[in-house]
């Protein structure tokens, strides 16, 4: 007599196992449905060949999967191939866990094994000149994109966390104005029991809560707060922009004479990080405020860091060889 497991089995058999391709669209639905970005797996899906995406999970070999890993090194650096690779992964254990029939979790642990080596950040930090400039441009290219960018700019948010705010999520205090920022999908954005994401607050200026405003007058609380001039949302990919509007923030980089190859919108997320910190700002409050972790910080920092602390630990020098201070110390009359 067979028992019950095997008879779910069977049942499981009687459908085809999921391709690689229609693995990484039920992660991506997985990601909406957790409240984060569609092109966290949209973008790597767009980087796999027809080959992989078409064959059936249990299939794929760790060879092939190896093979497209290393290849992607010469299109992007490695912590980008890694983080692919990681999405990819996330993708198939989703879906190993969802058919028990799947049973090769060892082909992408081994074929998609994560690049030694691959930590370096090469993070672009723009100067206070330079962030107002690309701030400037944008307006000037388009009022839409430059009031996305100013909000990249005075938040520091990630441009996925931009696009998901809502008119609601604008506090327009008349001295202290603030976004409700939802938080990033990774790590604890989402509140796992109500499904909520969650929010944050970040400070902007009070001119640029009044142009948002003065945008959003009359649509609903639950309407997107940030749109694009034809009327449609900011889609991001992991580099920060979509492919509908790759080219306006490439020329808006070009006219200020940064090469677009280099700098993204992300720039402006790095350079708020880097502005705080040396602005002497305690790292968990940029931690807090950024929507990182200060062990995040230190890592992808640490040289920003140790330029603030040496500026810290110079004013606490003793130089013999300069001249004294002057004789303060006033005799008292006999």
């Amino acid at each position: 007599m067979r028992g019950g497991d095997e008879d779910e089995v069977e049942e499981e058999q009687g459908n085809k196992p999921v391709t690689l391709g229609i693995a990484m669209d039920r992660y991506k639905d997985d990601l909406v449905s957790r409240g984060a970005g569609a092109s966290n797996a949209t973008t790597p899906k767009g980087h796999l060949p027809a080959s992989l995406l078409t064959k059936p999970v249990p299939l794929l070999d760790s060879q092939e999967l190896r093979k497209w890993r290393d290849g992607m090194l010469a299109k992007m650096a490695p912590a980008s191939v890694n983080r692919y690779c990681k999405v990819i992964k996330a993708a198939l254990n989703l879906a190993a866990k969802a058919d028990r029939r799947i049973k090769n979790e060892h082909a992408w642990t081994t074929g998609l094994q994560l690049l030694p080596d691959a930590n370096e950040v090469n993070n672009v930090i723009l100067t206070d000149p330079q962030v107002v400039s690309f701030v400037r441009a944008a307006y000037a290219h388009d009022e839409k994109l430059g009031e996305f960018t100013d909000v990249l700019a005075q938040s520091g948010a990630r441009p996925s966390q931009a696009a998901r705010l809502y008119v609601r999520d604008l506090i327009a205090h008349k001295t202290e104005p603030r976004l409700m920022m939802p938080k990033s999908a990774k790590g604890s954005g989402l509140n796992r029991t109500s499904k909520k994401v969650e929010r944050y607050s970040v400070h902007i200026t009070p001119a640029l809560a009044e142009r948002l405003a003065k945008a959003a007058k009359g649509r609903p609380a639950s309407a997107p707060l940030l749109v694009r001039s034809n009327g449609k949302t900011w889609g991001v990919d992991g580099k920060g922009v979509s492919d509908d509007y790759r080219e306006d923030v490439a020329e808006v980089v070009m006219a200020i004479g940064l090469d677009p190859d280099e700098v993204t919108l992300y720039a402006l997320r790095h350079s708020s990080i880097v502005r705080n910190l040396l602005l002497n700002v305690p790292i968990r409050v940029v931690a807090a405020s950024h929507n990182t972790s200060v062990a995040e910080i230190e890592r992808t920092y640490s040289k920003f860091i140790t330029e603030h602390s040496g500026n810290l630990s110079r004013r606490a020098l003793l130089d013999h060889q300069a001249a004294p201070a002057a004789d303060n110390v006033v005799p008292i009359a006999a």
